[in-house]
């Protein structure tokens, strides 16, 4: 198995060592550093739960790296606790803003298999043993000053650095403040939408206010004036129509009077027919 171009620290001290003997020489302790020039030296194993005895790998006696266990090749250098304790380190030290206050810690780093160099820290803000815990990105260029325990850099506070890995609470903050840059980015966009409309109504009815008054319409002229005589008869026979359509009721020719009389009396005045007539 091929060795990666760049490792987590922190995934090399949890495998479990096993040379080339096949032999298990213990999980990884401690890391074997050269902080001035930030470069990984190697790393410090303990090959049993009892015992004073440490055993020191160089980086390039790594040869593979399983799921569970990192392959070996060579003998290692065999050490105790009190002096492992005494090789300078800047894992775990405390990393203090321009002010020198404190605003985090050195939890891992990533580093370059090939050649040791280590490309950038990981900062915990928290307790860097617990779970889940966000992880801010640290170059090493952006390091002032260190000392034993302690690292001094010119920052504001730990959001001058990228954010390498979010917390489920930092995950949250950032997409809701994603949500609320979105939701202000669209606000701001229908405001817009909605003046530029104002705009171009208001003009319109500017325009319509400074046109001249529409002009009403011509109306049929109707004349008020007295009744006219209707025209004087000529003399002619009026239409048989006439007497019921152009005169009035009042006007029209009576009827005989023996007409309007009782049907008993209208008898009486009819001539009898077998009576001499000029009586």
């Amino acid at each position: 198995m091929s060795l990666p171009e760049q490792l987590l620290l922190s995934d090399l001290l949890r495998r479990r060592v096993r040379c080339d003997r096949g032999l298990e020489r213990g999980a990884g302790l401690r890391v074997w550093m050269h902080p001035p020039v930030h470069r990984v030296l190697g790393w410090v194993t303990r090959p049993s739960a009892f015992g004073n005895r440490r055993l020191v790998w160089r980086l390039d006696q790594l040869r593979a790296l399983l799921e569970l266990e990192a392959l070996v090749k060579g003998d290692p250098a065999e050490t105790d606790q009190d002096t492992i304790e005494r090789l300078p380190t800047l894992i775990e030290a405390s990393l203090l803003d321009a002010r020198r206050e404190p605003i985090g810690t050195l939890a891992d780093a990533a580093i370059e298999l090939r050649t040791g160099r280590i490309r950038h820290y990981l900062v915990s803000r928290s307790d860097p043993r617990l779970p889940g815990s966000s992880r801010w990105r640290l170059s090493p260029e952006r390091i002032v000053d260190q000392q034993p325990g302690l690292v001094f850099t010119a920052l504001q506070g730990l959001d001058d650095l990228p954010l390498a890995r979010a917390s489920v609470r930092q995950e949250f903050l950032r997409r809701s403040r994603r949500w609320r840059d979105q939701v202000q980015e669209e606000t701001s966009r229908l405001r817009d939408q909605f003046q530029e409309a104002g705009d171009r109504l208001e003009g319109r009815v500017e325009g319509w206010l400074e046109e001249p008054p529409w002009e009403a319409a011509a109306e049929p002229r109707r004349d008020w004036g007295p009744p006219q005589d209707p025209p004087p008869d000529d003399g002619e026979d009026p239409e048989p129509w006439d007497d019921h359509w152009g005169v009035e009721p009042s006007e029209q020719e009576s009827p005989p009077s023996w007409m309007a009389q009782p049907r008993a009396r209208r008898r009486r005045h009819q001539p009898d027919p077998d009576g001499d007539p000029w009586i």
